[in-house]
């Protein structure tokens, strides 16, 4: 029964990579993403993520091929992989740990399926959930998670 619980324990822990950050790129103007990265900052207890909005130079080391005009996916870059869509949202869960951990259910589910329906919600999100005229300011306690 030990056994169980230690690999339990093991399992739900958030993934600490040393070699590189995990960063987590964001439209930073688009409602629905400051609504997630609000949501992460509180869920990521351990602080394995960073931050950084799509318009900012951080986003730029990632991806060279930013187009300013089109910013309707989260990136997410860990290990020197960078993942976007679906798989970026459920990498995203899976590093954080905890219960979000379970996410990974959804890659049952095939990635044309999670893409078309993420690809859905990204062209609408502005209509749904709103934009901000400017990017998101952080508290005083988030400043040393985001970078821009």
């Amino acid at each position: 029964m030990i056994h169980f619980f230690s690999l339990r324990k093991t399992w739900l822990k958030p993934k600490r990579n040393n070699a590189t950050q995990n960063f987590v790129l964001f439209d930073g103007v688009c409602g629905l993403c400051n609504f997630f990265i609000d949501f992460l900052l509180k869920h990521d207890r351990e602080d394995v993520l960073l931050f950084a909005p799509l318009q900012g130079e951080t986003a730029k080391q990632f991806i060279s091929t930013i187009d300013p005009s089109n910013l309707e996916t989260v990136v997410f870059a860990s290990e020197g992989k960078t993942y976007t869509k679906s798989d970026a949202v459920l990498e995203i869960l899976q590093s954080i740990g905890g219960i979000w951990r379970l996410a990974i259910i959804f890659k049952l589910i095939p990635k044309s399926l999670r893409d078309f329906v993420y690809s859905y919600v990204a062209k609408n999100r502005i209509a749904w959930f709103g934009q901000k005229e400017t990017c998101r300011m952080p508290t005083e306690k988030e400043r040393g998670k985001l970078r821009y």
